[in-house]
């Protein structure tokens, strides 16, 4: 999800508080605290979609964050071990649209390889068109036909980039089992892609970032 603003802030040091909301983990809550003052800008921004809003999440501020990038991965395999035995599903693989999905399919990856070196995890991602040169790939990395795959995405609104990279992986052979996403923006994006047939676990909503936020934001409008 790209944005142009005219005005904006974001906080770029961050403190981790102690966790006091019981519907996260430690993990979930120190991970949200650095979503919130890394990632949460506020001022005047276009979508991607061309719609304007208030608030903005430069996640790749918190997923290319070695420490967040650990707790993404932590916090992202658990969600993908959970989702995928809830429905009886064998992951084969982890990727998604460059670049919302890259760092996050990485860190979830290198968490499954760390919790079990057994299952072999791996990880890909996935152009925004085919290369011009060389095998003329569209997917990178570790995918191949007939794969089971997790597709991942740091921030969704409409759901476009996640439907693109859905789109080249069956194209290309592979079995979507479902899909993460780090913060659903809650304006239809995951909808849209439910509607083709595809399940959506967020980690975060912006709701749960709204709330963090509350006490420095003036308003937050939806785009």
């Amino acid at each position: 999800m790209l944005a142009v603003d005219s005005t904006r802030y974001c906080v770029s040091k961050y403190t981790i508080p102690q966790p006091v909301d019981v519907k996260f983990s430690s993990l979930e809550a120190e991970l949200r605290a650095i979503l919130v003052e890394k990632s949460v800008c506020h001022g005047n921004f276009t979508l991607a979609s061309g719609a304007r809003s208030d608030f903005y999440v430069d996640a790749k501020l918190t997923t290319s964050d070695p420490r967040a990038a650990l707790l993404v991965g932590r916090v992202g395999w658990r969600l993908v071990k959970e989702t995928a035995t809830a429905r009886n599903v064998h992951v084969d693989s982890i990727g998604g649209l460059t670049m919302g999905a890259d760092w996050m399919a990485l860190s979830i990856g290198i968490a499954a390889y760390l919790d079990s070196p057994s299952i072999d995890i791996q990880t890909f991602s996935v152009r925004k068109s085919a290369k011009k040169h060389g095998r003329h790939k569209r997917i990178e990395g570790n995918f191949s036909e007939g794969q089971t795959v997790v597709v991942v995405d740091d921030v969704i609104t409409t759901g476009d980039s996640t439907l693109q990279a859905i789109e080249a992986i069956e194209a290309d052979g592979g079995k979507i089992a479902f899909v993460i996403v780090l913060v659903d923006r809650e304006e239809g994006g995951r909808e849209n892609i439910e509607q083709r047939g595809h399940t959506v676990v967020p980690i975060f909503t912006r709701a749960d970032l709204i709330g963090t936020d509350a006490g420095r934001r003036s308003h937050i409008a939806v785009a």
